[in-house]
């Protein structure tokens, strides 16, 4: 089977054949499903359910994932001050992220002005049944409302309803006081620790269908909204993925290059992750996987656990481009003028309202609409303008939040000075490197399929031993 090597000598990951890999049948997958779209569209519609049941079979484990990795991360650490200060970190490290992207979708669509000359009348823009929804929905939401919605009603409404921020409160709160009881708390936190292993080793199962699921959704994009859609606003598309190109480039390539990492080696990485986006156009199926890979990368599980979670509903540099973008859009096609002033105030609306729809089916919509709403100077109507293409800017949203998400998890690491940059080097080029307590090291390595379903942690072992049994704190 091979050796272990020693520690600090990395060797050459072992080449698995092309036609073995997951990320080879996954882009395969992608393209049948375009020619199926493309020359079939009947047929593509029809193959809707392959893809979003592969989606739902993931969003299922979503939450428990997330809920016994932030548990078993906070339980375990000695120093909760530790835990709360990456907290703050990281939040303070999303909304810089998030105002350099609206920044970014402001400065694109003023330089191109692409809504000129469209001179739309709100008054007579007819909404579809789908948009209405949207938008009355978005007009009820208060900007402060993403703040008291973090508490649950129930504790099982969030697993029910795939609320990812109520169950990062749920599993906070449980960690810290799983914590707090000390030794009491240690056969809880074992349990905790083996149903995250059977978790992931579920997760592997379901990733094995990831080129079906792939192939589902694709086709049936492409065979309901047709690759003519494109043509029609293909100007604000490709300014909107140019825009997203040049902020991963630059802006999170400037982050990785303070943490002396290259983000193109990062992007290789992760490339399994990425198809899985693309195919399905939603980054919460590469969620466990982004997860598993830092953690092998040397990023400790507390600070993973913590900040992956969490960035996926307040970090979306993808969806603050857009919001930015589309906003202004809607601005210059209903010959709304926006002074600086306002574009700022709109901006600092942006902040809010985009955390708020987070997680929510239409969340991009809705939050828009509330940004609308909220500043009362554009027509929320004006959203059936890009109603029609938001599903071909929908996997790149995904693409950036995803980046995001997985360089913020690095330089809050690196600000908790806890990043091992030489290991994290190593893993990104693919060099095999020692496996970290309690990984699967098959589970880790380099092309394998299941990479993209992490390895078990410490459950799989019979016996916790001493040495490896997390320290707990003494009741106070």
């Amino acid at each position: 089977m091979g050796h272990t090597p020693l520690a600090g000598h990395a060797t050459p990951a072992p080449k698995k054949r092309w036609y073995r890999q997951l990320y080879f049948w996954v882009l395969t997958a992608i393209l049948i499903g375009i020619l199926v779209g493309w020359l079939a569209p009947g047929a593509g519609v029809a193959m809707e359910p392959i893809g979003t049941t592969f989606v739902n079979a993931m969003k299922m484990l979503i939450g428990p994932i997330v809920f016994l990795t932030i548990v078993g991360g906070i339980a375990s650490v000695a120093d909760l001050k530790r835990v709360g200060m990456t907290g703050l970190k990281a939040l303070t490290y999303f909304q810089v992220g998030t105002i350099c992207a609206l920044v970014f979708g402001l400065v694109a669509i003023n330089i191109f002005r692409l809504g000129e000359g469209v001179n739309a009348n709100a008054s007579t823009i007819k909404t579809t049944d789908a948009a209405a929804k949207l938008i009355a929905s978005g007009s009820h939401e208060q900007w402060w409302q993403f703040l008291t919605d973090i508490i649950p009603t129930s504790v099982i409404q969030p697993f029910v309803e795939g609320d990812i921020l109520q169950i990062i409160f749920i599993a906070v709160v449980f960690g810290i006081a799983l914590n707090a009881l000390g030794k009491v708390g240690a056969p809880v936190l074992d349990g905790v620790q083996r149903l995250t292993g059977v978790m992931f080793k579920i997760l592997g199962f379901i990733m094995k269908a990831a080129p079906l699921g792939a192939f589902g959704a694709m086709a049936f994009a492409v065979g309901k909204y047709g690759v003519s859609s494109l043509t029609s606003m293909g100007g604000l598309i490709a300014l909107f993925y140019a825009t997203s190109i040049l902020f991963v480039v630059v802006v999170l390539g400037s982050v990785m290059a303070f943490l002396k990492l290259n983000i193109f080696t990062m992007i290789r990485h992760l490339k399994e992750e990425y198809l899985l986006i693309l195919g399905t156009s939603t980054a919460e199926p590469a969620l466990p996987g982004l997860m598993r890979k830092l953690e092998h990368a040397g990023v400790k599980k507390e600070t993973v656990g913590l900040v992956v979670p969490t960035g996926y509903s307040f970090n979306l540099d993808g969806a603050a481009i857009y919001l930015s973008l589309a906003a202004l859009y809607i601005a210059q096609a209903t010959n709304t003028h926006l002074t600086i002033g306002q574009q700022l105030g709109l901006l600092a609306v942006m902040l809010l309202t985009s955390k708020g729809a987070a997680g929510v089916a239409g969340g991009g919509f809705i939050a828009l609409t509330a940004t609308l709403t909220t500043l009362g100077t554009v027509p929320a109507a004006g959203i059936m303008l890009i109603f029609g293409i938001d599903k071909f800017m929908s996997e790149c949203r995904a693409l950036v939040n995803f980046t995001g998400n997985a360089v913020a998890t690095l330089f809050i690491a690196r600000w908790d000075r806890t990043l091992d940059v030489d290991r994290v080097r190593r893993v990104f080029a693919g060099e095999v490197v020692d496996t970290l307590p309690g990984e699967d090291a098959a589970a880790t390595r380099p092309g394998n399929p299941g990479d993209n379903a992490p390895g078990r942690p410490a459950d799989v072992e019979p016996a916790l031993t001493a040495s490896r049994r997390p320290a707990y704190s003494e009741p106070v």
